[in-house]
């Protein structure tokens, strides 16, 4: 019995003349996904994509599992191939769709006949399987409102294909569509949220991680490669860059008010990102910033730090609140390792009484009082490490 794998689009289908640039992203990603498992032949034909198995015993079960994780695809149907006949339609299906119909209670049949040759329109379609199938397996009852199994048939242009319902994707744009946007990737929850969420609507990522040793340390710095890892089958292989801020942290601990100790790092950071945005060919930045979530997150705190930007910043999260961000990390599988108790560079010299109203020309002052500040983020620059991280995982992955 042959099995293939059918792609619906989603937010794809209203890009009229620019959609099939979007199909062809989305094929490349979920070609790079399965590409481990085996041997598939990819092909469109009437707004479905058509992923098919070239070589025996691939593991269809992992394949549908990487799928969907491929963004762009709204659903996925793992459906039997059968002759656009009448009589092998009828033999295959109930032995197809067995076990899940074992399992079931009540069921409908759909059917979509865009062969219009097909001796049977929709509605006989329907109402024959369906009496065939309620013969096979009598415990069946049929509900057409709430269904437990909805049992298709599409009799397109090239076969036949039955399927027991759609698995619902990822939806959103395919990583890639959108041009490249650079992550400040921290070691908590948020961030990779943004990240994730980012990617989704089509940004593929570079990142960019600070530390700040001694006072963090290698295993700090380990769990966020093995954030990245976690994200790579949502957004692709990640260029992750560390940079080193201890020097420029003692200098603000000696040298500026400790209340702008906040806002004057978070500045930092955002220039840096913007130094290795420019020669990674990024269009943006990305935070994990929520409004009024710590102090570095108020409006003014915020407009302070975008100030020192000058790519657009993205902040997916600005107006969730903590559950809401935590339960996108579980789903995603990032929540348990961001919550693992290594420090993060900007728990460091963390001021007793942030100020959550700072004025620029307040925070513009204080940075005047470190006159050698540019060669100090020159300097982290000129020594930031590189980390490749890919899907089969990267350099110092955490066991």
């Amino acid at each position: 019995m042959k099995e293939i794998i059918l792609l619906k689009d989603g937010e794809i289908a209203l890009k009229g003349l620019n959609r099939y640039s979007f199909e062809d992203t989305m094929i490349k990603n979920a070609k790079r996904r399965l590409s481990s498992l085996g041997r598939f032949r990819f092909y469109k034909a009437q707004s479905t994509i058509y992923i098919e198995p070239m070589e025996e015993n691939i593991d269809m079960e992992e394949a549908v599992e990487r799928l969907k994780k491929v963004f762009g695809i709204a659903a996925i149907c793992r459906a039997c191939v059968a002759e656009k006949d009448w009589e092998q339609i009828c033999s295959l299906a109930p032995v197809y769709l067995k076990d899940i119909l074992e399992d079931a209670s009540t069921f409908k049949v759909t059917a979509k006949r865009s062969d219009k040759k097909f001796p049977l329109n929709s509605p006989k379609i329907c109402a024959e399987l369906g009496a065939l199938l309620l013969e096979k397996f009598p415990h069946l009852q049929v509900d057409v409102k709430n269904p437990e199994v909805i049992v298709t048939v599409e009799i397109r242009d090239y076969a036949a294909y039955i399927h027991g319902g759609q698995i619902p994707g990822p939806g959103g744009m395919p990583v890639g569509s959108s041009g490249r946007a650079m992550l400040l990737l921290s070691g908590g929850i948020d961030s990779p949220v943004a990240g994730y969420m980012m990617a989704k609507r089509g940004l593929e990522l570079s990142a960019v991680h600070f530390v700040s040793p001694p006072y963090t340390s290698d295993r700090a710095k380990l769990k966020v490669i093995q954030l990245a890892h976690l994200m790579t089958p949502y957004c692709g292989n990640i260029n992750l860059y560390v940079v080193n801020l201890t020097r420029i942290q003692e200098r603000m601990r000696d040298g500026c008010p400790e209340d702008l100790f906040t806002v004057l790092l978070r500045r930092v950071m955002m220039e840096i990102a913007e130094h290795i945005a420019q020669e990674e060919g990024c269009s943006a930045l990305i935070t994990g910033e929520s409004l009024a979530q710590v102090a570095s997150q108020t409006v003014y705190a915020i407009a302070c730090t975008d100030a020192a930007a000058r790519r657009p910043v993205f902040r997916p999260l600005i107006g969730m609140d903590k559950e809401e961000i935590i339960r996108i990390a579980r789903s995603i599988g990032t929540f348990e390792t961001s919550i693992l108790p290594y420090e993060d560079c900007c728990t460091v010299f963390t001021p007793k009484h942030p100020k959550t109203k700072p004025a620029l020309q307040m925070v513009l002052d204080a940075e005047g009082l470190l006159p050698d500040r540019k060669e100090l983020i020159q300097e982290a620059l000129s020594s930031a490490e590189t980390v490749k991280v890919t899907l089969s995982g990267a350099a110092g992955y955490i066991e």
